[in-house]
Protein backbone atom coordinates (compact mmCIF):
# COMPACT_ATOMS: atom_id res chain seq x y z
CA UNK A 1 0.00 0.00 0.00
CA UNK A 2 1.40 3.51 -0.50
CA UNK A 3 -0.33 6.94 0.30
CA UNK A 4 -2.20 7.23 -2.52
CA UNK A 5 -4.29 4.26 -1.87
CA UNK A 6 -4.50 5.16 2.00
CA UNK A 7 -6.15 8.25 0.85
CA UNK A 8 -8.24 7.55 -1.68
CA UNK A 9 -9.59 10.10 -4.64
CA UNK A 10 -8.45 12.96 -2.30
CA UNK A 11 -6.34 15.69 -4.45
CA UNK A 12 -5.93 17.53 -1.71
CA UNK A 13 -4.33 16.18 1.47
CA UNK A 14 -1.62 16.40 4.51
CA UNK A 15 0.40 14.03 6.14
CA UNK A 16 2.00 13.91 9.59
CA UNK A 17 4.42 11.59 10.89
CA UNK A 18 3.00 11.71 14.56
CA UNK A 19 0.68 13.74 16.15
CA UNK A 20 1.86 16.76 17.91
CA UNK A 21 -0.26 17.78 21.04
CA UNK A 22 2.17 20.39 22.26
CA UNK A 23 2.05 21.72 18.44
CA UNK A 24 -1.47 22.14 17.66
CA UNK A 25 -0.81 24.76 15.11
CA UNK A 26 1.89 22.80 13.32
CA UNK A 27 -1.15 20.69 12.09
CA UNK A 28 -4.48 22.45 13.13
CA UNK A 29 -3.67 25.09 10.21
CA UNK A 30 -4.55 22.31 7.82
CA UNK A 31 -7.22 21.81 9.13
CA UNK A 32 -8.56 25.51 8.82
CA UNK A 33 -7.34 25.64 5.53
CA UNK A 34 -9.15 22.49 4.09
CA UNK A 35 -12.32 23.84 5.69
CA UNK A 36 -11.50 27.40 4.28
CA UNK A 37 -10.88 25.57 0.64
CA UNK A 38 -12.26 22.95 -0.69
CA UNK A 39 -12.08 20.26 1.84
CA UNK A 40 -8.61 17.62 2.20
CA UNK A 41 -7.85 14.89 4.23
CA UNK A 42 -5.20 14.89 6.76
CA UNK A 43 -3.07 11.26 7.93
CA UNK A 44 -1.45 11.00 10.82
CA UNK A 45 1.17 8.16 10.38
CA UNK A 46 3.02 9.01 7.28
CA UNK A 47 6.36 10.70 7.04
CA UNK A 48 7.66 13.59 4.75
CA UNK A 49 9.23 11.18 2.17
CA UNK A 50 5.64 9.08 2.22
CA UNK A 51 7.27 6.21 4.58
CA UNK A 52 4.17 4.72 6.09
CA UNK A 53 4.81 4.63 9.58
CA UNK A 54 1.67 4.53 11.45
CA UNK A 55 0.67 4.97 14.92
CA UNK A 56 1.19 3.10 18.18
CA UNK A 57 -1.90 4.26 19.81
CA UNK A 58 -4.50 5.16 16.89
CA UNK A 59 -7.22 4.98 19.18
CA UNK A 60 -5.97 7.64 21.91
CA UNK A 61 -4.63 9.67 19.37
CA UNK A 62 -8.08 9.89 17.57
CA UNK A 63 -9.59 11.05 20.63
CA UNK A 64 -6.85 13.64 21.07
CA UNK A 65 -7.74 14.81 17.16
CA UNK A 66 -10.82 15.39 17.84
CA UNK A 67 -10.84 17.28 21.28
CA UNK A 68 -8.05 19.47 19.67
CA UNK A 69 -9.56 20.58 16.59
CA UNK A 70 -12.73 21.30 18.39
CA UNK A 71 -10.71 23.29 21.15
CA UNK A 72 -8.88 25.19 18.54
CA UNK A 73 -10.68 25.37 14.88
CA UNK A 74 -13.66 28.20 15.54
CA UNK A 75 -16.32 27.81 13.86
CA UNK A 76 -15.90 24.33 14.40
CA UNK A 77 -15.62 22.55 11.23
CA UNK A 78 -17.09 19.25 9.62
CA UNK A 79 -14.64 16.46 9.57
CA UNK A 80 -14.36 13.07 10.04
CA UNK A 81 -11.93 10.34 11.65
CA UNK A 82 -11.23 7.17 10.47
CA UNK A 83 -8.59 4.20 10.74
CA UNK A 84 -6.96 2.49 7.69
CA UNK A 85 -4.23 -0.55 8.62
CA UNK A 86 -1.73 -1.43 6.43
CA UNK A 87 -0.08 -5.38 7.60
CA UNK A 88 0.82 -4.09 11.21
CA UNK A 89 0.20 -0.84 11.03
CA UNK A 90 -2.62 1.88 12.17
CA UNK A 91 -3.40 5.06 10.43
CA UNK A 92 -5.60 8.12 11.53
CA UNK A 93 -7.48 9.98 8.57
CA UNK A 94 -9.06 13.23 9.27
CA UNK A 95 -11.34 14.11 6.33
CA UNK A 96 -12.37 17.95 6.48
CA UNK A 97 -15.77 18.83 4.09
CA UNK A 98 -15.79 22.12 2.51
CA UNK A 99 -16.94 24.33 5.14
CA UNK A 100 -20.26 26.51 4.38
CA UNK A 101 -19.51 29.16 7.68
CA UNK A 102 -16.17 30.61 6.59
CA UNK A 103 -13.42 31.72 7.96
CA UNK A 104 -12.13 28.62 9.66
CA UNK A 105 -9.65 30.30 12.26
CA UNK A 106 -6.97 28.27 14.43
CA UNK A 107 -7.13 29.89 17.74
CA UNK A 108 -4.46 29.18 19.79
CA UNK A 109 -1.38 31.25 21.85
CA UNK A 110 -3.19 34.51 21.56
CA UNK A 111 -2.97 34.23 17.35
CA UNK A 112 -6.35 33.68 15.27
CA UNK A 113 -5.66 33.09 12.12
CA UNK A 114 -7.48 31.56 9.24
CA UNK A 115 -5.19 29.39 6.60
CA UNK A 116 -5.57 28.93 3.10
CA UNK A 117 -3.96 26.02 0.68
CA UNK A 118 -1.42 27.46 -1.68
CA UNK A 119 0.06 24.03 -3.67
CA UNK A 120 0.68 21.73 -0.74
CA UNK A 121 1.16 23.68 1.63
CA UNK A 122 -1.27 26.00 4.73
CA UNK A 123 -0.24 29.35 4.35
CA UNK A 124 -2.62 32.71 6.36
CA UNK A 125 -4.93 34.30 4.40
CA UNK A 126 -4.13 37.85 2.78
CA UNK A 127 -6.49 40.41 3.45
CA UNK A 128 -8.65 40.04 0.27
CA UNK A 129 -8.46 36.11 0.62
CA UNK A 130 -9.79 37.12 4.31
CA UNK A 131 -12.45 39.43 2.49
CA UNK A 132 -13.66 36.99 0.36
CA UNK A 133 -13.97 34.01 3.28
CA UNK A 134 -16.27 36.57 4.99
CA UNK A 135 -18.38 36.84 1.74
CA UNK A 136 -18.75 33.45 1.36
CA UNK A 137 -19.43 32.38 5.13
CA UNK A 138 -22.36 35.26 4.81
CA UNK A 139 -24.12 33.67 1.97
CA UNK A 140 -23.15 37.24 -0.45
CA UNK A 141 -20.77 37.85 -3.57
CA UNK A 142 -18.70 41.22 -4.21
CA UNK A 143 -21.06 42.23 -6.91
CA UNK A 144 -24.62 41.87 -4.85
CA UNK A 145 -23.24 44.31 -2.05
CA UNK A 146 -24.19 47.58 -1.80
CA UNK A 147 -21.92 50.33 -3.08
CA UNK A 148 -20.65 53.34 -1.98
CA UNK A 149 -21.79 55.58 -4.92
CA UNK A 150 -24.77 57.22 -5.54
CA UNK A 151 -27.48 55.65 -7.99
CA UNK A 152 -28.58 58.61 -9.36
CA UNK A 153 -24.96 60.05 -10.38
CA UNK A 154 -25.01 57.11 -12.66
CA UNK A 155 -25.80 56.34 -16.23
CA UNK A 156 -25.82 53.14 -18.05
CA UNK A 157 -26.21 54.74 -21.92
CA UNK A 158 -23.83 51.70 -23.07
CA UNK A 159 -25.23 49.07 -21.48
CA UNK A 160 -28.72 49.89 -22.91
CA UNK A 161 -27.24 50.52 -26.29
CA UNK A 162 -25.40 47.17 -26.11
CA UNK A 163 -28.55 45.35 -25.03
CA UNK A 164 -30.69 46.67 -27.40
CA UNK A 165 -28.25 46.01 -30.26
CA UNK A 166 -27.63 42.73 -28.96
CA UNK A 167 -31.01 41.12 -27.96
CA UNK A 168 -33.52 43.67 -29.81
CA UNK A 169 -34.87 44.60 -26.52
CA UNK A 170 -35.29 47.35 -24.69
CA UNK A 171 -33.56 48.28 -21.35
CA UNK A 172 -36.45 49.62 -19.10
CA UNK A 173 -36.30 51.57 -15.86
CA UNK A 174 -37.78 47.67 -13.83
CA UNK A 175 -34.52 46.16 -14.98
CA UNK A 176 -32.08 47.71 -12.60
CA UNK A 177 -33.34 45.76 -10.14
CA UNK A 178 -33.84 42.58 -11.97
CA UNK A 179 -30.31 43.12 -13.49
CA UNK A 180 -29.08 43.21 -9.89
CA UNK A 181 -27.35 46.93 -10.91
CA UNK A 182 -29.43 48.29 -7.30
CA UNK A 183 -31.26 46.76 -4.44
CA UNK A 184 -34.73 46.05 -3.88
CA UNK A 185 -33.90 49.43 -1.54
CA UNK A 186 -33.22 51.87 -4.63
CA UNK A 187 -29.20 50.93 -3.46
CA UNK A 188 -26.04 50.82 -5.98
CA UNK A 189 -24.91 47.79 -5.93
CA UNK A 190 -21.03 46.93 -6.89
CA UNK A 191 -22.47 45.10 -9.91
CA UNK A 192 -23.96 48.26 -11.07
CA UNK A 193 -21.07 50.61 -10.16
CA UNK A 194 -18.98 48.17 -12.42
CA UNK A 195 -21.13 48.25 -15.29
CA UNK A 196 -21.94 52.16 -15.46
CA UNK A 197 -20.41 54.42 -18.15
CA UNK A 198 -18.47 56.33 -16.50
CA UNK A 199 -17.53 53.51 -13.40
CA UNK A 200 -16.21 54.54 -10.35
CA UNK A 201 -14.30 51.68 -9.20
CA UNK A 202 -10.77 52.88 -10.10
CA UNK A 203 -9.28 48.84 -10.11
CA UNK A 204 -11.60 47.99 -12.96
CA UNK A 205 -9.04 49.32 -15.68
CA UNK A 206 -7.87 47.22 -18.52
CA UNK A 207 -4.05 47.53 -19.67
CA UNK A 208 -3.66 46.48 -23.28
CA UNK A 209 0.13 46.02 -25.03
CA UNK A 210 1.50 44.64 -28.09
CA UNK A 211 4.99 43.92 -26.74
CA UNK A 212 7.58 44.08 -29.66
CA UNK A 213 8.72 40.31 -30.27
CA UNK A 214 8.28 37.34 -27.75
CA UNK A 215 8.98 38.94 -24.33
CA UNK A 216 8.93 41.85 -22.73
CA UNK A 217 12.09 43.20 -23.22
CA UNK A 218 12.62 42.37 -26.89
CA UNK A 219 14.51 45.41 -28.53
CA UNK A 220 14.85 49.20 -28.35
CA UNK A 221 10.98 49.30 -28.60
CA UNK A 222 9.84 46.98 -26.41
CA UNK A 223 5.99 48.38 -26.51
CA UNK A 224 4.25 48.73 -30.23
CA UNK A 225 0.95 49.66 -28.91
CA UNK A 226 0.04 50.73 -25.22
CA UNK A 227 -3.34 51.31 -24.36
CA UNK A 228 -5.60 52.12 -20.73
CA UNK A 229 -9.29 51.26 -20.78
CA UNK A 230 -11.33 52.43 -17.94
CA UNK A 231 -15.55 52.79 -18.03
CA UNK A 232 -17.94 50.13 -17.89
CA UNK A 233 -17.13 46.18 -18.26
CA UNK A 234 -19.22 46.71 -21.47
CA UNK A 235 -16.61 49.09 -22.69
CA UNK A 236 -13.57 47.24 -21.49
CA UNK A 237 -14.88 44.19 -22.98
CA UNK A 238 -15.34 45.52 -26.23
CA UNK A 239 -12.23 47.79 -25.56
CA UNK A 240 -9.97 44.55 -25.14
CA UNK A 241 -11.28 42.50 -28.42
CA UNK A 242 -10.78 45.39 -30.27
CA UNK A 243 -7.28 45.99 -29.83
CA UNK A 244 -6.48 42.45 -29.99
CA UNK A 245 -8.17 42.74 -33.34
CA UNK A 246 -6.35 45.36 -34.51
CA UNK A 247 -2.95 44.08 -33.56
CA UNK A 248 -3.93 40.61 -35.16
CA UNK A 249 -3.24 39.43 -38.76
CA UNK A 250 -5.36 37.65 -40.77
CA UNK A 251 -4.08 35.06 -43.26
CA UNK A 252 -5.10 33.46 -46.31
CA UNK A 253 -4.78 30.03 -48.30
CA UNK A 254 -5.32 29.03 -51.92
CA UNK A 255 -8.09 25.92 -51.77
CA UNK A 256 -9.36 25.22 -55.66
CA UNK A 257 -11.37 28.02 -57.04
CA UNK A 258 -11.01 29.98 -53.80
CA UNK A 259 -9.22 30.83 -50.13
CA UNK A 260 -9.50 29.90 -46.47
CA UNK A 261 -8.82 32.23 -44.26
CA UNK A 262 -6.73 32.03 -40.97
CA UNK A 263 -6.99 34.52 -38.55
CA UNK A 264 -3.81 34.78 -35.65
CA UNK A 265 -6.34 34.43 -33.13
CA UNK A 266 -10.39 32.91 -33.49
CA UNK A 267 -12.95 35.68 -32.28
CA UNK A 268 -14.53 33.64 -30.40
CA UNK A 269 -11.63 33.00 -28.00
CA UNK A 270 -10.39 35.76 -27.22
CA UNK A 271 -14.09 37.07 -26.61
CA UNK A 272 -14.53 34.11 -23.66
CA UNK A 273 -11.27 34.66 -22.83
CA UNK A 274 -11.75 38.65 -22.05
CA UNK A 275 -15.41 37.77 -20.76
CA UNK A 276 -14.21 35.14 -18.48
CA UNK A 277 -10.95 37.78 -17.17
CA UNK A 278 -13.72 41.03 -16.33
CA UNK A 279 -16.19 38.96 -14.85
CA UNK A 280 -15.01 36.12 -13.23
CA UNK A 281 -11.79 38.33 -11.53
CA UNK A 282 -11.44 39.39 -7.83
CA UNK A 283 -12.47 43.08 -7.40
CA UNK A 284 -11.65 42.78 -3.53
CA UNK A 285 -8.20 42.54 -4.56
CA UNK A 286 -7.19 46.28 -5.22
CA UNK A 287 -4.06 47.50 -6.84
CA UNK A 288 -4.30 44.45 -9.59
CA UNK A 289 -5.96 44.99 -13.09
CA UNK A 290 -6.74 42.80 -16.31
CA UNK A 291 -4.06 42.97 -18.31
CA UNK A 292 -4.01 41.79 -21.98
CA UNK A 293 -0.29 41.17 -23.39
CA UNK A 294 0.32 40.46 -26.85
CA UNK A 295 3.74 38.98 -28.47
CA UNK A 296 4.46 38.03 -32.00
CA UNK A 297 3.63 34.07 -31.03
CA UNK A 298 1.01 34.48 -28.08
CA UNK A 299 -1.79 36.31 -25.92
CA UNK A 300 -1.56 36.31 -22.00
CA UNK A 301 -4.68 36.85 -20.86
CA UNK A 302 -4.16 38.07 -16.76
CA UNK A 303 -6.92 37.99 -14.15
CA UNK A 304 -6.09 39.18 -10.60
CA UNK A 305 -7.69 35.95 -8.81
CA UNK A 306 -7.35 32.23 -9.23
CA UNK A 307 -10.14 29.61 -9.62
CA UNK A 308 -13.44 30.40 -7.79
CA UNK A 309 -13.24 26.50 -6.48
CA UNK A 310 -9.24 27.72 -5.43
CA UNK A 311 -8.00 24.62 -7.16
CA UNK A 312 -4.94 24.37 -9.41
CA UNK A 313 -5.26 23.28 -13.19
CA UNK A 314 -2.36 21.52 -13.47
CA UNK A 315 -3.25 17.65 -14.50
CA UNK A 316 -6.99 18.44 -14.46
CA UNK A 317 -9.30 17.75 -17.91
CA UNK A 318 -10.22 20.98 -18.55
CA UNK A 319 -13.43 19.84 -20.16
CA UNK A 320 -14.67 18.44 -16.59
CA UNK A 321 -14.25 21.17 -14.19
CA UNK A 322 -17.52 22.54 -12.69
CA UNK A 323 -18.23 25.97 -13.87
CA UNK A 324 -18.27 28.31 -10.53
CA UNK A 325 -18.91 32.09 -10.39
CA UNK A 326 -17.30 34.51 -8.07
CA UNK A 327 -19.59 37.65 -9.33
CA UNK A 328 -22.93 35.49 -10.29
CA UNK A 329 -24.87 38.85 -10.90
CA UNK A 330 -21.84 40.13 -13.61
CA UNK A 331 -22.03 36.58 -14.95
CA UNK A 332 -25.89 36.79 -15.83
CA UNK A 333 -26.03 40.08 -16.84
CA UNK A 334 -23.01 39.10 -19.57
CA UNK A 335 -25.20 36.21 -20.00
CA UNK A 336 -28.59 38.45 -20.88
CA UNK A 337 -26.25 40.35 -23.10
CA UNK A 338 -25.37 37.27 -24.75
CA UNK A 339 -21.80 37.78 -24.47
CA UNK A 340 -21.88 34.14 -22.47
CA UNK A 341 -24.01 31.37 -21.71
CA UNK A 342 -25.67 30.73 -17.96
CA UNK A 343 -24.34 27.14 -17.68
CA UNK A 344 -20.69 28.55 -17.92
CA UNK A 345 -18.61 26.78 -20.61
CA UNK A 346 -15.66 29.11 -21.40
CA UNK A 347 -13.00 26.89 -21.23
CA UNK A 348 -14.85 24.11 -23.99
CA UNK A 349 -15.50 27.09 -26.01
CA UNK A 350 -12.09 28.30 -26.00
CA UNK A 351 -10.66 25.17 -26.45
CA UNK A 352 -13.19 23.99 -29.38
CA UNK A 353 -12.34 27.46 -31.29
CA UNK A 354 -8.98 26.50 -31.36
CA UNK A 355 -9.70 23.29 -32.38
CA UNK A 356 -11.62 23.90 -35.45
CA UNK A 357 -8.79 25.86 -37.14
CA UNK A 358 -7.70 24.32 -40.27
CA UNK A 359 -3.92 25.48 -38.91
CA UNK A 360 -4.40 24.39 -35.59
CA UNK A 361 -2.03 21.27 -34.02
CA UNK A 362 -1.61 20.28 -30.66
CA UNK A 363 1.62 22.57 -29.94
CA UNK A 364 -0.70 25.64 -30.55
CA UNK A 365 -3.41 24.19 -27.69
CA UNK A 366 -4.43 27.27 -25.12
CA UNK A 367 -2.96 26.84 -21.41
CA UNK A 368 -4.98 27.77 -18.46
CA UNK A 369 -2.93 28.40 -15.71
CA UNK A 370 -4.55 29.24 -12.14
CA UNK A 371 -3.64 29.37 -9.07
CA UNK A 372 -5.00 30.97 -5.47
CA UNK A 373 -3.97 34.98 -7.16
CA UNK A 374 -4.20 34.97 -10.21
CA UNK A 375 -5.63 33.71 -13.34
CA UNK A 376 -3.68 33.23 -17.03
CA UNK A 377 -5.01 32.24 -20.31
CA UNK A 378 -2.77 32.13 -23.00
CA UNK A 379 -3.88 31.85 -26.79
CA UNK A 380 -1.19 31.06 -29.15
CA UNK A 381 -0.77 32.75 -32.41
CA UNK A 382 -1.68 30.34 -35.08
CA UNK A 383 0.15 31.84 -38.08
CA UNK A 384 3.39 32.14 -36.27
CA UNK A 385 5.88 30.21 -37.96
CA UNK A 386 3.88 29.81 -41.13
CA UNK A 387 4.87 31.55 -44.49
CA UNK A 388 1.01 32.61 -45.16
CA UNK A 389 -0.02 35.47 -47.34
CA UNK A 390 -1.12 37.66 -44.64
CA UNK A 391 -3.90 40.52 -44.50
CA UNK A 392 -2.60 42.78 -42.09
CA UNK A 393 -5.19 44.21 -39.91
CA UNK A 394 -2.90 47.12 -38.11
CA UNK A 395 -4.01 50.52 -37.11
CA UNK A 396 -0.75 51.35 -36.16
CA UNK A 397 0.72 52.01 -39.88
CA UNK A 398 -2.17 51.82 -41.75
CA UNK A 399 -0.73 49.54 -43.93
CA UNK A 400 -2.52 46.36 -45.71
CA UNK A 401 -0.60 43.19 -46.94
CA UNK A 402 2.68 41.93 -46.07
CA UNK A 403 4.07 38.21 -44.78
CA UNK A 404 4.79 37.11 -41.75
CA UNK A 405 8.15 34.59 -40.85
CA UNK A 406 10.17 32.79 -38.31
CA UNK A 407 9.37 29.16 -36.74
CA UNK A 408 7.84 29.10 -33.64
CA UNK A 409 9.41 25.58 -32.80
CA UNK A 410 13.18 26.80 -33.38
CA UNK A 411 11.75 30.31 -30.64
CA UNK A 412 11.43 28.05 -28.41
CA UNK A 413 14.03 25.82 -28.59
CA UNK A 414 16.05 28.41 -28.07
CA UNK A 415 14.14 29.44 -25.00
CA UNK A 416 14.14 26.20 -23.80
CA UNK A 417 18.29 25.34 -24.78
CA UNK A 418 18.56 28.62 -22.54
CA UNK A 419 16.74 27.13 -19.56
CA UNK A 420 18.61 24.13 -19.93
CA UNK A 421 21.95 25.48 -19.67
CA UNK A 422 21.10 27.63 -16.38
CA UNK A 423 19.87 24.71 -14.60
CA UNK A 424 22.91 22.79 -15.60
CA UNK A 425 25.08 25.42 -14.43
CA UNK A 426 22.86 26.13 -10.95
CA UNK A 427 20.42 23.48 -10.13
CA UNK A 428 19.62 25.56 -6.85
CA UNK A 429 18.55 28.46 -9.40
CA UNK A 430 14.30 29.13 -9.27
CA UNK A 431 12.03 30.18 -11.84
CA UNK A 432 11.73 33.74 -11.08
CA UNK A 433 15.90 34.02 -11.39
CA UNK A 434 15.20 31.86 -15.01
CA UNK A 435 12.67 34.31 -15.75
CA UNK A 436 14.42 37.93 -14.70
CA UNK A 437 17.70 37.10 -16.63
CA UNK A 438 15.60 35.87 -20.05
CA UNK A 439 13.28 38.60 -19.40
CA UNK A 440 10.48 36.60 -19.84
CA UNK A 441 7.48 35.67 -17.17
CA UNK A 442 7.23 33.24 -14.26
CA UNK A 443 4.98 31.39 -16.06
CA UNK A 444 6.11 31.47 -19.53
CA UNK A 445 9.57 29.81 -17.59
CA UNK A 446 7.26 27.20 -15.68
CA UNK A 447 5.22 26.48 -19.12
CA UNK A 448 8.54 25.66 -20.75
CA UNK A 449 10.12 23.46 -18.07
CA UNK A 450 7.14 21.02 -18.30
CA UNK A 451 7.64 20.35 -22.20
CA UNK A 452 10.91 19.28 -21.05
CA UNK A 453 10.63 15.95 -20.19
CA UNK A 454 14.51 15.39 -19.07
CA UNK A 455 14.41 17.91 -15.96
CA UNK A 456 13.20 17.37 -12.92
CA UNK A 457 12.28 19.44 -9.67
CA UNK A 458 13.34 17.08 -6.48
CA UNK A 459 12.46 17.90 -2.95
CA UNK A 460 10.05 20.97 -2.34
CA UNK A 461 11.12 24.76 -1.74
CA UNK A 462 13.99 26.74 -1.65
CA UNK A 463 15.59 23.23 -0.12
CA UNK A 464 14.92 21.32 -3.39
CA UNK A 465 17.10 21.62 -6.80
CA UNK A 466 16.84 20.50 -10.31
CA UNK A 467 17.84 17.10 -12.05
CA UNK A 468 18.28 16.78 -15.31
CA UNK A 469 17.62 13.08 -16.32
CA UNK A 470 20.38 10.98 -18.16
CA UNK A 471 22.81 12.76 -15.80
Amino acid sequence: MDIKQLIGETTDYDKKVALEIKKPKSWCKSISAFANCYGGKLVFGVANDDALVGLSDAEGDAEKISEIIKTHLNPIPEFELSFEKDKDKTFVIVEVMKGQQTPYYYEGDGQLIAFMRIGNESVPATPSQLRELVLRGSGESYDSLKSRYDFSNMSFTKLKSVYKQRTGNAFEDTDYESFGLIDEKGNLTNAGALLADESPVRHSRLFCTRWNGLTKASGIVDALDDKEYTGSLVTLLQAGTDFVRNNSKKAWRKVGDGRIEMPDYPDRAVLEGVVNALIHRNYIEIGSEVHIDMFDDRIEIYSPGGMVSGISLEGKDLLKIPSKRRNPILADIFSRLKYMERRGSGFKKILADYEGQVEFDESKMPVFDADNDDFTLTLYNLNYGHDYVMNVNDTRNGTQGGTQGGTQDGTQDKLQKQIFDMIEENPQISTSEIAAKLGVGVRTVKRRIKQMTNIVYVGSGYSGHWEIKGD
